[in-house]
């Protein structure tokens, strides 16, 4: 079973339950065109042997320079000689100068996402608590925390509006999971669209839990077995006997990492119904025919593909016919 992985903020970062929550008190910032930095993220992702207490991101500099990045990688302890090494080893040529900068022993995660714009997806609308409330849509509150997945990324969001889409297309669900769910977002939004369907949750990192309790209480989500209510379990991929129990699925989401999600389309086909419904998320464009490839083989088709960004995000569906 492959550890489970997501690409938060147009980056690669090696925590299962997208961030850690660890406090951070060093980083590493190195500049170099869209490009080289991607290429190293990609590396990130392939490197299983990286350090793992090393948190490596890439994102833009700035909206009107597109194409001039940064990687930043988050220590709680100041970078050795070994650190550096390891991060410049994730360049093919010759890489970038690093700058070493001490920060305050705060909590990196929730500073990343303060301050953070409401986005508008679909139906919905996602905020922090810091905003007001759009009643013309399905508002949800997430706030910073020691999770990703505040709807900020252009997965996240993209997800938000493919869902919004198989809801308006007449997609019936009665029973669905989202695979490293972070915050419980996506989850959150399923179970507003198919509101007397089964829910179910998880993710490799027990910090998890406690953000999704803590944001299902803000958004008024029950908490449960039962439908309508929502199952939380701890767990890498579909490999855990509850997960197994209440399979098969109609319906499910995972916005994680190309690699993951290629070494699971065999889990996943085993615990989806016939007909039912993938929605893939966390790859490139450039890595698209390789995940398609690896659910045709496990009897799935493409109903839908987006784009956003350099992402891609697929609604595969599953054969009624083996």
């Amino acid at each position: 079973m492959p550890a489970l992985r997501r690409r938060p903020d147009q980056a690669s970062r090696r925590t299962p339950c997208e961030g850690s929550g660890t406090v951070s008190a060093w980083k590493l910032s190195g500049e170099a065109d869209k490009k080289t930095v991607q290429a190293a993220l990609l590396a990130h992702e392939d490197a299983w042997d990286f350090p793992d207490e090393l948190v490596v991101s890439g994102r833009e500099i700035a909206e009107d320079k597109p194409d001039d990045w940064i990687l930043e990688v988050w220590l709680d302890h100041k970078p050795t000689a070994a650190d550096k090494r390891a991060v410049s080893s994730l360049f093919a040529g010759k890489a970038p100068a690093f700058s070493t900068e001490k920060l305050p022993e705060e909590d990196w995660v929730t500073l990343s996402q303060l301050g953070v714009d409401p986005i508008r997806a679909g139906r919905f609308h996602v905020r922090t608590p810091e905003h007001p409330a759009d009643d013309t849509r399905v508002d949800f509150v997430i706030p910073a925390s020691q999770a990703f997945g505040t709807g900020q990324h252009e997965t996240t969001a993209a997800c938000l509006s493919m869902l919004d889409l198989m809801k308006r297309e007449g997609l019936v669900v009665r029973n669905h999971a989202d695979i490293g769910t972070g915050t419980g977002l996506l989850a959150f939004a399923a179970m507003h669209l198919w509101p007397d369907a089964k829910a179910t949750a998880s993710d490799i990192d027990h910090v998890c839990a406690g953000v999704v309790e803590d944001n299902c209480k803000l958004n008024g989500i029950a908490m449960g077995a039962g439908s309508g209510e929502l199952t939380m379990v701890i767990a890498p991929g579909t490999d855990d006997a509850l997960i197994q129990a209440r399979a098969p699925y109609d319906l499910l989401i995972a916005n994680i990492l190309a690699g993951p999600l290629v070494e699971l389309a065999p889990d996943f086909a085993d615990v989806t119904s016939p007909g039912g419904s993938l929605l893939l998320a966390g790859l490139l464009q450039t890595q698209e025919a390789e995940v398609r490839t690896a659910y045709r083989k496990q009897g799935f088709r493409l109903a839908r593909r987006v784009t956003n960004g350099d992402w891609s995000i697929l609604w595969m569906r599953k054969s009624r016919i083996r």
